[in-house]
């Protein structure tokens, strides 16, 4: 997985939908060591799909405080590059040929489910924060006309449902049940999850007109060339999936490296909603960016 003659390329990728925390600030160090190790390119991206919690209050922290950690990055939002833009909200039309080049080839299918009623109908509790199993739905038949599926080693388009827009219902990638993914992650070693146990048909593009984070993130990888991708492990799983996307997609895949997530004194993972442990708040506090880079949790 991935292409050892090619330059490095790592990126940091934070979401402006609330200050950053001592979690993000272990991960992103290690983004920024591992590039500079490799004496690559270190992409800055502004992942602000989320037009209901993402303020620019928060990109203009984002920014301060990663700069305030002693990260430097080559090419991002504040000073452009050649893959520019290098804001989500900025990137649409890259998606939508996602979404068209997916849609043609029969890898999706529109899905009018909620949320609320995925996770009633899911058999299993999921992972916290993690995207229910999906219980198939509206998953069409293989035989259903207009939706198929292309086998390995076809390359002739199939016909679909003319769908001029995405927006308007949920749009799932159709896994197949039982196929293993695997991958060696550079941190925590050898990972396998099996589709339709682990995770389910996920989601693509959202109702509300808005790309998922599991297209998003592979198409701008693919895009800003990153040949590793330095993020927490709570996202393995999501690997899996954009593992399928990468393939689907016809993209070569990054390498992974997972980072141990940075837990409180209870042993609960570090998030947005721990106010007391953002960066900003640990600055106001005194403390150094080496004591913040090192991502130990204070106990009060």
């Amino acid at each position: 997985m991935g292409n050892n003659d090619q330059e490095y390329r790592g990126r940091l990728a934070p979401s402006p939908t609330g200050l950053l925390h001592l979690g993000h600030a272990r991960t992103f160090w290690i983004a920024y060591e591992r590039a500079r190790r490799n004496g690559g390119q270190l992409v800055l991206r502004n992942e602000d799909l989320d037009t209901q919690r993402c303020r620019p209050e928060f990109v203009a922290a984002m920014l301060e405080d990663l700069g305030w950690l002693g990260i430097r990055w080559d090419e991002g939002p504040d000073s452009g590059g050649p893959h520019a833009p290098y804001s989500q909200s900025e990137r649409r039309a890259y998606y939508l040929e996602a979404w068209r080049s997916l849609r043609e080839r029969g890898f999706i299918y529109p899905c009018t489910c909620s949320r609320k009623e995925v996770a009633q109908a899911a058999s299993a509790p999921n992972d916290l924060d993690d995207e229910p199993v999906y219980p198939g739905t509206c998953r069409p038949d293989e035989s259903a006309e207009g939706i198929a599926r292309l086998r390995p080693g076809e390359t002739a388009e199939v016909a679909v449902p003319k769908w001029t827009s995405p927006a308007g219902v949920n749009w799932r990638f159709r896994v197949t049940d039982g196929e293993e993914i695997s991958f060696t992650d550079l941190h925590l070693g050898a990972q396998r999850f099996t589709a339709g146990r682990d995770f389910g048909d996920f989601l693509v593009w959202r109702r509300d007109d808005v790309p998922a984070y599991q297209l998003a993130v592979v198409v701008d990888d693919a895009a800003m060339q990153i040949t590793e991708v330095v993020r927490g492990a709570d996202l393995l799983k999501s690997t899996a999936r954009q593992i399928l996307l990468y393939r689907a997609l016809r993209f070569s895949p990054p390498q992974f490296y997972h980072c141990d997530l940075t837990r409180d004194e209870n042993g609960v993972r570090l998030a947005k909603r721990h106010d007391a442990l953002s960066i900003r708040k640990l600055r106001e506090l005194g403390w150094t960016p080496e004591q913040v880079r090192a991502g130990i949790v204070p106990s009060c």
